[in-house]
């Protein structure tokens, strides 16, 4: 559990302590794993979000919104701090307790470089979990006075790091799955190969044979929002949806609707993007109930770009790519925020965003911010928001880090600086895309603009430096076939 000069440090570095008038309450809904073209309101003619695209038609809806990481639980550790994940220490997803065969949970994260001698670098170990030194949007909202809670996908430690470890007060499912079991009630596997297959998802037990999930989610977050406005709370909400995640899993009555001749398995994930709409729709019409609505800033985005297999289950074209890879089609995800009366309604803005950037919106939509002890990578993005995309963000640069391999040829670092994006491939050749001309990232501009790319290729190096990444280091035991 977080120390009590964590919390005291907390509460002096993000002061007031006093709860002000009118506080907004704040829900922030993280989708896992959907694509950028995953919603009506982004263009597709396949997916039905009517709930979804009301957050957008009556907020603000960005066409360059982008998760910090290609993969889950970095984006989810930039989400909760501010920062970036090399600088948080988490840049590749979590391994699970299953996922981890007889280890458990060690004394420490692990700091030792790993590799293997077909590969030319040694990579950082990636953690078991965020550590509690880090300082959450839970945290510093509980100094100002709210209650707060997280539904559905956590991803960020064992059990001392879930939610309630990290500053939240309720914990619906936050634990340290990456997917869930099972999306049907009572959302296990009974003859799963570890004991917390068996169990399920952590504190959301069975209680309607085959419900599904996201509607469980969604009956929780309504639960909550009742009992806090019952008690005349502030509240923060995160609901991290464990959909649309893989086992590709629907309710049948649902996915008819989607059927079409070719790649079946897209039905079933229509069906659940359908359900992360319903699970909208009924926080919407709770909050309108409620008459707390106008009162309430709704962040809504994903924790990397949609799962593409040559179109399956979901398509990010015209993106490139998908989940996992350091182009567009993973990194570039939904990102909506909506506030009645204060964020101009049915505006879009090509401004680039990013997952570090809920928390200091968040921080400065609750309260003044104060002096901290450590740097917040993210910008509020409240005066733009607020101006209806009129005031610009004093941001030119985005960064991602993933000093791992997952596919060829492995190691990543990613700058964009203005339209122009580089990827260096620490075990491969530079691309260099102009995502003004090329969304698609189908034209490498390397070779011709070779200023450019050491440009920015020293560019990202001094970032790298100054946020404290973790590089991949040679190996000296590499032997090439």
């Amino acid at each position: 559990m977080k120390s009590l000069f964590v919390l005291a440090a907390c509460a002096l570095l993000f002061a007031p302590l006093a709860r002000a008038a009118g506080q907004p309450n704040v829900i922030v809904i993280l989708v896992d794993d959907m694509g950028w073209m995953d919603l009506s309101c982004q263009g597709s003619d396949y997916y039905r979000t009517p709930a979804i695209d009301q957050i957008a038609s009556e907020g603000m809806r960005y066409t360059n919104g982008y998760a910090a990481c290609a993969v889950c639980s970095p984006t989810r550790a930039a989400l909760q701090t501010g920062r970036y994940p090399h600088r948080v220490g988490v840049t590749d997803w979590i391994r699970s307790m299953f996922q981890r065969g007889n280890l458990g949970t060690p004394d420490q994260n692990p700091t030792k470089y790993v590799g293997r001698k077909n590969r030319a670098y040694l990579c950082p170990p990636n953690p078991y979990w965020m550590e509690h030194e880090e300082v959450t949007i839970a945290e510093v909202l509980k100094t100002r006075g709210y209650q707060s809670g997280y539904i559905g996908k956590w991803h960020l430690g064992d059990p001392a790091w879930f939610p309630p470890g990290q500053g939240y007060d309720e914990n619906k499912g936050g634990c340290d799955y990456g997917q869930p079991p099972s999306y049907f009630d009572p959302y296990n596997q009974p003859k799963g190969r570890h004991e917390s297959l068996r169990k399920g998802i952590h504190n959301l037990p069975g209680r309607k044979k085959g419900e599904f999930l996201t509607h469980r989610e969604g009956d929780e977050a309504e639960a909550l929002i009742r009992g806090w406005h019952q008690k005349k709370h502030p509240f923060l909400l995160v609901l991290g949806h464990y959909a649309v995640h893989t086992p590709i899993q629907a309710l049948p009555d649902v996915a008819s609707k989607y059927k079409r001749d070719k790649k079946p398995n897209n039905a079933k994930y229509a069906a659940m993007v359908e359900s992360v709409d319903d699970s909208t729709r009924q926080i919407l019409a709770t909050l309108k109930e409620l008459k707390i609505d106008k009162n309430t800033l709704i962040i809504f985005t994903s924790d990397n770009g949609g799962l593409d297999h040559n179109g399956s289950p979901t398509e990010n074209a015209p993106l490139r790519s998908g989940k996992g890879y350091p182009y567009e089609g993973g990194i570039r995800v939904p990102f909506l925020a909506r506030w009645p009366g204060v964020i101009p309604a049915g505006k879009v803005s090509d401004m680039p965003v990013c997952s570090i950037d809920v928390f200091p919106t968040v921080l400065e939509a609750t309260g003044p911010i104060a002096a901290s002890d450590r740097i917040i990578d993210g910008l509020s993005l409240l005066p733009h928001l607020k101006s209806g995309g009129a005031k610009e963000l004093k941001r030119d640069e985005l960064l991602w880090h993933f000093p791992h391999y997952r596919h060829n040829p492995g190691p990543y670092s990613i700058i964009r600086k203005g339209n122009y994006k580089l990827i260096k491939f620490w075990a491969g050749e530079s691309e260099l895309y102009d995502l003004s001309k090329d969304l698609g990232e189908k034209n490498n501009r390397a070779a011709g603009m070779a200023e450019k790319v050491k440009e920015l290729d020293t560019l990202l190096l001094k970032r790298l430096k100054e946020t404290g990444a973790k590089l991949p280091k040679k190996n000296p035991d590499f032997v090439k076939k």
